[in-house]
């Protein structure tokens, strides 16, 4: 059976690109399900698959941590791993399904889990905003902040790989990945304007194609509005993933004793000491043919 991947909501589950990847497994806010549930789903997901990540963004409410991390306590099993991102809800969905395509393979489960940091390094992640008043994800400045006062303001945001800000009309772009990608979007509200994200960015990376999907709830909050279009762009070939992980030395864990690569283990957490731990290397830089990692 692969690793179970999980998500906090159903709107991060995004459709697979294949019939080969396993669906996500989704919990449910404390408002929402007993916690006598929560901890026989995670059970069950345990007895079939021997190990769970999961997978949430870094912005989601701390009563819900608190709830993962109960359960894992309940549970009393090293074998669920619960990984923050930070990185915004719709790309967040985006590395789970990356996880969910290599949870087929032979990854072993700290290697897999210990992968989502590296994978999050390769992933274009931004959105197309009528306003920056209450983004708090990037360096805004005084100028934006006023701008966004004015009828018919328009921002690009790009919040991974690297943050920038910039207007929508002033003739950039910023610039995107130098391997092959798909693009993933979702809308919120109307977002008044040109379509900034398919007309501009989409070609201006050379995408090699486009996917929509449902606005995350979570997103409204993270971008500080729900007028928005969020995407993110992302290596959608398995085998290109597959070789982007394996190509990372691996260490094991001193505490737990799983294999895992960079410098934290997944599972429990543990760091691994900086002179033994293997790179993970920043993106690509522009223009490259494919994504390399450094041994």
């Amino acid at each position: 059976m692969p690793i179970a991947i999980a998500v906090t909501s159903s709107d991060l589950v995004l459709p697979p690109p294949d019939g080969k990847t396993p669906h996500s497994a989704v919990f449910q806010p404390p408002e929402a399900q007993p916690l006598e549930t929560a901890v026989a789903q995670a059970g069950v997901l345990l007895d079939q698959c021997g190990h769970l990540v999961v997978l949430f963004p870094d912005s989601l409410p701390g009563p819900y941590v608190r709830r993962l991390h109960t359960i894992r306590s309940v549970l009393e099993s090293d074998r669920v791993a619960l990984l923050p991102i930070a990185l915004p809800p719709l790309a967040v969905g985006v590395l789970a399904r990356q996880l969910r395509q290599l949870s087929v393979s032979d990854l072993s489960p700290g290697v897999l889990a210990s992968a989502a940091r590296l994978l999050a390094h390769y992933i274009y992640a931004g959105a197309q905003l009528s306003s920056v008043t209450r983004l708090d994800r990037a360096d805004v400045g005084l100028g934006n902040h006023l701008a966004s006062l004015l009828p018919g303001a328009r921002f690009g945001a790009l919040v991974n790989p690297v943050s920038r800000l910039l207007r929508i009309g002033a003739g950039e772009t910023p610039d995107g990945p130098g391997f092959g990608t798909r693009l993933t979007l979702a809308r919120g509200r109307p977002v008044a304007g040109e379509d900034w994200v398919l007309d501009t960015v989409a070609p201006h990376w050379r995408v090699q194609g486009v996917q929509e999907a449902v606005f995350p709830a979570e997103s409204a909050r993270w971008w500080g509005t729900r007028r928005a279009v969020e995407f993110a762009a992302a290596i959608w070939d398995p085998s290109v993933l597959y070789q982007l992980v394996t190509s990372v030395r691996r260490e094991e864990c001193r505490w737990c004793g799983l294999e895992l690569i960079g410098d934290r283990c997944g599972f429990c957490r543990a760091a691994v000491p900086r002179a033994a731990a293997g790179a993970l290397g920043p993106p690509v830089r522009a223009g490259a043919s494919a994504p390399h990692s450094r041994r």
